[in-house]
Formats: C-alpha cells, structure tokens, sequence
C-alpha cells in the first residue's frame, strides 16, 4: 500500500460486554459515583475476557452525561483504577443519551481503520449523586475575590455575600432552548403523532416481561455483574400488565386535555455503567474468542426541536432517529424487514411508537413487535444516559449470536438536544 492509499476499512467484532444492574436514583448506588460504577463494570469485563496484562487492550472509550468536577478524565481514572494496565490509554466522549453508543462507535473507527486492535467502550450515569453548581451570583463574587490585589479589597468583594447566594443551582431534566423537560417534549410529541395511553402502557409492560424472562433463562448472567447488593434490575417489575399500569396517573402533558404518560411508561431516573469489548478478527482469532456480531453501519442525526416542525411532531425533540435510520439503510441498501431484531431506546413508550410510526410514514415497512425489544430495554432496566447504547450494543450481540445461521440487528437510540445516535449489528 502506497503512502497516499487509504487503509481499507476492517470488520469490527463486538466480543462481549458487562455492566452492573441498573437502579433507580437514591437507591442502592446513592453514593457511588460515575467511577466507581464505571470501574465495576471494567473490572467484570477484565475477569471475563482476561484482559489483564501489558497492552491487552488498545484504549478505553466512555463518559458520562451528568459530571462533577471530580469527574475530570472519567476514562483515564476508571482505567487507573481497574484491573486493566495502566498504560491503557484513554478518553471521553458525550452525546446525552447516545454518549455509549457513540463511545463504540468512536472506538470502532479505529479498529476499522487499523489503528487498533482492540478497545473497550461505555458510559455510566448517576442521577443520585447529580453535581450541584455554585449559586451564579456566588461564583462571581468569588473570582472578583480571587482578582483582588489586596486583602481589603477581597474582603470588600466577600462582604457582598448575601443569604441567597448561598442556595445552590439545581440541575434540571430541561432543554436550555426551550425549558421543557424531556417528558413535557415527549408529550407534545405523543399528542401531534396521536399515540394513545393503552398503546404506551402495552408497549411498558411487554418491555418489563420480556426482561424478567430473559433474566429467567439466564441470559444476563455474563453480561450483568452484582454490585453494591444487586443482581437483577432494581426498575424490573416482572409482574407488569397493560391494566396494572392503566392505574396509574399522567405526570407528563398535564397542560393538555387526556395526557397519557405516566410513571409507568416513562424511563425512572436511574443509576448505572455498561461496557463492551471491540475488536479486529485477528485479535479476536489469536485469543480464542469468538465474536458475537459486527458492528457493520451506523448514522447519526439531528432536528431542529426549537424551530422545526415541531407541532406535527416531525421534529419532536426525541426524533431525530426517524431521519437517521432511513438514512443509514438507504446507504446500506437494506430495509426494515432484512432485520431480525430492533433495539429502540426507550425513553418514552411514546416516543418508541412515535418513531415507528415515522419509520413508516418515510416509507419503510412496519417493524414486526415480535422482533422489538426481545429482551426488554430501557422502560424495563432503567436508563443511566451514557450508560445505555453500551447495554443495547452488548445485548444485541448476544441475542444474535444465539440465533441459528446468520442474522441482523438495528439499535436506534434517541438523545437530549434533538439528536439520534443509530447502529446495525450483524452476525455472518
């Protein structure tokens, strides 16, 4: 290959992945930070891969959504504090809830480039320990301080400390554009699409069933690591039915007549990490382990939730996969039925049926329920935002490595800021 020749791009291997037990937010892990639920899920991957050792892995890929100060180089220490080697180079990325699959993606890119032979990537969230900011007014006074010349003149900027400088910002689930939270756009969303309350609460209950019968049959037993006391999911209600949730109350679009989200068909706010294992086949070969599926497409996307077509619920702030994934499978001359499973993110039931619904409305076939979601997904297991692409990605994998012959699976993840993070797995 001449110097000016361009590396011919690789197959990227998914070999495994693990990741603690998902819980709601001031709970079991209430005082865990994003490290040290990081680190627990790395540690489970180096046990059960072997990747201890000089150079077992090429880097490591994560971040988090909601970050301390302390929180500074997330991946490097989650690195220095685990059982992989310490030369482990390593960085972080974010993209609010697509941050793990955009974490894989960027560790992919490499690998398929040949700059590298292996990667872990992830994420890991927690909305117990959510970072509190100084009072504003606070701050300011504070760097005029640290400015002055003088003792005098510190003193002088300290004495315009008042009692309310001292109440803290409060972080807030709301668009900085618009100061909706991202139920009450989800809610506008559902209302323009015409999604109705049975039809979420169906969807919820199928995701909490099929959860619990994937844990039944053992499947989550390589891919789940306890920690902290937990096993399973806390959020996993195996005994949710469609008429269960149907007692439940709306919390979202309240402004509105019949609003239809509830607790019960809305992601809790959640605690967690996942990671997965990437590499070349030849790394993969030489160490005897057999890869679960490729990582073979994926697109990312964005609407304008602000001033776009918003009303009719075309550019809702959680839709932006309706334009990814038609673009992805239109490069990869593929369609919705040349797929055996589909991974959605749920972080709505409404926003899971809005956007089969303009999967549709884009000309793609409809998406056959019995191929979504097998295994359960966010609505079930809870969702930590950088910490759930990585979980999609690792368990779509083994799903398909379980399947007989050949097989194709779509994960389609929606994101704060009106993006969409979207991927095809494939096994050969």
């Amino acid at each position: 290959m001449s110097p000016l020749e361009p590396p011919r791009a690789r197959r990227v291997a998914v070999v495994g992945g693990t990741r603690v037990p998902f819980a709601r937010s001031d709970g079991p892990y209430a005082t865990a930070s994003n490290r040290q639920m990081l680190t627990a899920a790395l540690d489970g991957l180096v046990a059960r891969y072997e990747l201890t050792g000089p150079g077992a892995v090429g880097e490591f890929v994560a971040g988090a959504v909601l970050k301390h100060s302390r929180d500074f180089n997330l991946a490097r220490e989650t690195v220095l504090g685990s059982g992989l080697d310490p030369r482990t180079p390593a960085y972080d990325v974010q993209q609010a809830c697509g941050t793990g699959l955009q974490a894989v993606i960027a560790a992919a890119n490499k690998i398929a480039l040949g700059q590298g032979e292996s990667a872990v990537a992830g994420g890991a969230d927690t909305a117990s320990d959510a970072p509190l900011g100084v009072n504003d007014r606070l701050r300011r006074i504070l760097l005029e301080a640290r400015r002055a010349k003088s003792p005098g003149g510190r003193l002088k900027a300290l004495a315009k400390v008042r009692p309310g400088h001292l109440v803290p910002d409060i972080p807030r689930n709301a668009e900085p554009r618009t100061g909706l939270s991202m139920g009450e756009h989800a809610a506008v969303t559902a209302r323009a699409w015409g999604i109705g309350r049975e039809a979420q609460d169906e969807l919820a209950a199928a995701s909490h069933q099929r959860l619990a019968a994937a844990y039944e049959r053992g499947f989550f037993q390589d891919l789940v690591v306890p920690f902290r006391g937990l096993a399973r999911d806390q959020n996993l209600r195996p005994g949710s039915t469609a008429a269960k949730l149907a007692a439940l109350g709306p919390v979202f679009g309240l402004d509105q007549p019949n609003p239809t989200m509830t607790a019960g068909n809305s992601t809790p706010l959640t605690d967690g990490a996942a990671t997965v294992l990437l590499a070349s086949e030849e790394w993969a070969r030489a160490r005897g382990l057999e890869p679960l599926a490729y990582l073979t497409a994926y697109e990312t996307a964005a609407v304008d939730f602000v001033h776009g077509d918003v009303a009719d619920g075309e550019d809702g702030l959680l839709m932006a996969p309706a334009y990814a994934v038609p673009r992805m499978l239109e490069r990869a001359g593929l369609g919705i039925e040349d797929f055996d499973l589909i991974e959605i993110h749920e972080a709505f039931a409404s926003q899971v049926l809005a956007t089969l619904a303009a999967w549709e409305k884009r000309g793609l076939a409809p998406v056959d329920r019995d191929r979504l979601n097998v295994a359960g997904s966010s609505l079930a297991t809870g969702h930590p935002f950088a910490a759930t692409g990585a979980r999609i990605v690792a368990t779509l994998a083994k799903l398909l490595a379980e399947r007989d012959g050949p097989g194709r699976g779509l994960i389609s993840v929606c994101a704060a800021g009106g993006q969409g993070v979207t991927a095809v797995l494939e096994r050969p």
